[in-house]
């Protein structure tokens, strides 16, 4: 239960600062769809929403790592606590794992007998039971695997990575992109960039998107939606695997190409268009 409740007072208490932001109009320059602001209500209701998926689909999931994890060799109240050192390679090697994992999991999701079922919904903002257990996986998997295979993993340094996970989590989810933001500093972090763009399909664009994901279709399609469909960082929280195998290359250029026609004059933007 104390797991629980560190989840949810760091989940709340990060996501607060957020919520004062997005009433302050100063900051709606850096917010990446300016038109969208949710009201008081709209925030009520997903404030409901969450609650009700942690508590049904996340709490059961907390309650159960912690045996489980205690049987593959995870230390809790022995002594001596990991070094700061231990803890921060240990969980480079988390976040690492959870990266790949869910790019592996958002191309087996695009599988066609399953995307129906888990990654349309998900679009749809109809959140799966399916598709959380299976992210969530990504969080709780590596851990597991490490103390079962090294059998050297204390509570302590899960405690700090669910914190970091959670802090980097909201990051990519605020809707934000500031000129300090870590992704501008940290080539690795995918940040709210690169995440809005996952979110942002027409019920009109998500076959064609989820057809892109052929690698052969790739090549031939327009440019916002080549984007879409090798920005499987959106669905991540850094990109590591993006960074090292290329994989949102279409994105970056998609990028690239807004800000180019955003600094361009009237007369530049009219030429392009004949």
């Amino acid at each position: 239960m104390m797991s629980f409740l560190m989840h949810e007072i760091v989940y709340f208490g990060r996501s607060l600062p957020w919520i004062i932001i997005d009433a302050i109009p100063f900051f709606r320059k850096y917010k990446l769809q300016p038109g969208k602001v949710p009201s008081p209500g709209d925030q009520w209701r997903c404030t409901k929403l969450v609650l009700l998926q942690h508590l049904t689909i996340e709490l059961p999931q907390i309650w159960a790592f912690h045996p489980i994890a205690e049987h593959f060799g995870m230390k809790t109240y022995q002594l001596p606590l990991p070094s700061i050192s231990t803890m921060a390679w240990q969980i480079a090697i988390f976040f690492v794992f959870e990266d790949l994992w869910h790019y592996i999991l958002h191309r087996m999701l695009h599988w066609h007998p399953l995307y129906k079922h888990v990654v349309v919904q998900a679009l749809r903002r109809i959140r799966s039971p399916i598709e959380v257990g299976l992210t969530r996986f990504g969080t709780v998997g590596g851990p597991i695997m490490y103390s079962a295979v090294s059998g050297n993993l204390h509570i302590l340094t899960m405690y700090v990575w669910i914190v970091l996970r959670l802090f980097q989590a909201i990051d990519s989810h605020s809707g934000y992109d500031f000129p300090w933001s870590l992704n501008k500093f940290l080539p690795f972090w995918a940040g709210a960039d690169h995440h809005v763009p996952s979110r942002r399909l027409s019920p009109r664009e998500i076959p064609r998107v989820l057809l892109l994901l052929l690698p052969r279709a790739i090549s031939s399609a327009p440019a916002r939606a080549r984007a879409l469909a090798d920005n499987r960082a959106g669905f991540a929280d850094v990109a590591v695997v993006a960074l090292l195998l290329g994989t949102d290359v279409h994105f970056h250029a998609y990028r690239k190409k807004q800000a180019e026609a955003r600094k361009a004059t009237p007369k530049e933007r009219a030429g392009k268009s004949q």
